[in-house]
């Protein structure tokens, strides 16, 4: 990921797209880039806002006017916001799969605690009294 501090004045930052510094000022009014300013209002651009420069020259010589970069670089931001939110989705469900897998794992843990074997040959019927039959309903 490139560096967003602000640093390179117009001059260097166009020396370094291979740009004339008025090319940089259109693509600012189209809203392409957007550098930040120093507080006497100068124009300072990241390595960032550089590399975002020649990923539009690149797009200018693949033949894209200028509307067509927008909707480009429009739709590589929605593509790379869409690819983060799928890893932080797929890392959430991971952490979800494990803490089922634990849960089950605990589950079976305290279910065997509980059972007792018996051999086949040993059956067990509670025994109930008659008294006790006719108070609960006859049963």
């Amino acid at each position: 990921m490139a560096d967003d501090r602000p640093v390179y004045m117009i001059g260097i930052a166009a020396e370094l797209a291979g740009m004339h510094p008025q090319t940089l000022r259109v693509y600012e009014r189209r809203g392409l880039v957007a550098p930040k300013r120093s507080p006497r209002g100068t124009r300072l651009y990241s390595e960032a806002d550089v590399q975002l420069l020649l990923r539009i020259q690149d797009l200018s010589e693949e033949g894209f006017n200028l509307t067509g970069i927008e909707r480009v670089l429009s739709m590589e931001r929605a593509l790379l916001t869409a690819k983060r939110r799928i890893e932080r989705l797929e890392s959430e469900v991971e952490e979800i799969k494990q803490a089922a897998r634990d849960e089950i794992a605990r589950v079976k843990r305290s279910v065997r605690a509980d059972l007792v074997v018996v051999s086949t040959e040993t059956a067990v019927v509670p025994y109930r009294s008659k008294d006790s039959r006719q108070t609960r309903g006859g049963i």
